[in-house]
């Protein structure tokens, strides 16, 4: 009874907690997932109050969480739509991929962490925020823009390569062999491609068979569906993440609308309780000596994303100007990095407090440089043209004055 308490007050205050901090980031103008981070640092091992009561209720809320955020971003795009993107797009997944994964796993064989960790710290910095970025883009009214399909494109490629990346990083935490992996890489590889398949000659059927009028129902069923799915994905070694990632993809129509509209809150709810518990599992005391190493890998990304948007939307034919706010819009990491950083700390928990400093500094920045990068590369713009005009009159101008 005593222990049953505990947890109810201990999971109350964090709860109202997340409220508030959520509450508090909404009328600053910027995510709350610095927040969420910063108070699982101050409750969890190391910190001001440490919880445990309610420990293991907070884990299994977290790998909800993470279950929630990959269905729901499955559930944004149709199969159609992703096999058009990765038709149209993905050079610019390529490009994206060598600008921003190779800083990752550089900065952490400089620190002498070895090949794993360098896979694991790659991905922190490859994945940019979808979450971030879809409230940026809401925020600065440019859903209309031209550069945003471009944006989006990016974004979609980054999410469908995890399917792929995340069996890896699995198997390699794991200490699977060669074998062991590359059998891994071949079932997530046929789940997807089969998943695929069946979204888009039957995906009808699927979403079907899951529908109804009652929105408890189609609740249940989704939510069973998909849990189940990652429940087995996990037992495969695929990941839990990309089973509920593919069951979005295979809903589509009304189904696919209904249940997003049902699960946001939910998503939201657990994802806030999975930025904590990672938080929780982070000492506040290892990232002081890791604040450089992210200070400069998020230096380094930061233009890396830029460089990447700006090279995206030129390809598609986009302006100058569209070209800086599409860069600068891919900065913001969130969600997803923290996802992998939180895999990979059982096996090399080095890379938390890392990517935990890491992510606090870009979901920050992210939204100021989605602001302020077509600005300040127009008045650079400015400058260099009037610079040779100030030299030529210096030219023309008689000797001796």
């Amino acid at each position: 009874m005593h222990d049953t308490t505990a947890m109810l007050i201990e999971l109350g205050a964090i709860i109202l907690a997340l409220g508030l901090l959520g509450r508090l980031a909404g009328r600053v103008g910027f995510s709350p997932i610095p927040l969420y981070l910063l108070a699982g640092l101050a409750f969890g091992q190391g910190g001001i109050l440490p919880l445990r009561a309610s420990e293991d209720f907070v884990a299994t809320g977290a790998e909800i969480g993470v279950i929630l955020l990959l269905l729901l971003l499955g559930l944004e795009y149709s199969a159609s739509e992703l096999v058009t993107t990765l038709k149209t797009q993905y050079p610019s997944g390529a490009v994206d991929l060598v600008l921003n994964a190779l800083p990752g796993a550089a900065m952490a064989l400089l620190l002498g962490w070895g090949p794993v960790a360098a896979v694991a710290l790659a991905g922190v910095t490859w994945i940019s925020s979808s979450g971030v970025i879809a409230k940026v883009l809401g925020d600065l009214r440019r859903l209309g823009n031209r550069e945003t399909p471009v944006v989006l494109g990016v974004l979609v490629l980054e999410d469908l390569a995890m399917a792929v990346y995340l069996p890896i990083l699995t198997a390699l935490l794991a200490g699977v062999s060669l074998a062991g992996g590359a059998l891994t890489l071949l079932i997530s590889l046929g789940t997807v491609g089969a998943v695929l398949y069946v979204a888009l000659r039957h995906g009808r059927l699927v979403s079907r068979a899951v529908s109804s009028d009652s929105a408890e129902m189609l609740l249940l069923a989704v939510l069973g569906l998909t849990l189940l799915v990652a429940g087995l994905a996990q037992q495969l070694q695929v990941s839990a993440a990309v089973g509920a990632f593919l069951v979005g993809i295979a809903l589509s129509g009304e189904v696919a609308e209904g249940a997003s509209s049902l699960l946001t809150p939910l998503r939201d709810l657990f994802a806030a309780v999975f930025f904590v518990f990672f938080g929780l599992h982070t000492d506040p005391a290892d990232i002081p000596p890791v604040l450089v190493p992210a200070l400069a890998l998020a230096a380094v990304t930061t233009l890396t994303k830029i460089a990447t948007g700006y090279w995206a939307a030129r390809r598609a034919g986009i302006s100058p100007r569209g070209r800086w706010r599409a860069g600068g819009t891919l900065v913001a990491r969130g969600e997803f990095s923290i996802v992998i950083a939180g895999l990979a700390v059982g096996a090399e928990p080095r890379v938390g407090p890392l990517a935990t400093a890491y992510v606090l500094i870009l979901v920050v920045v992210g939204p100021l440089a989605a602001r302020w990068t077509e600005p300040l590369a127009r008045r650079l713009d400015r400058r260099t043209a009037t610079a040779p005009a100030a030299d030529t009159l210096k030219s023309a101008a008689p000797a001796g004055g």
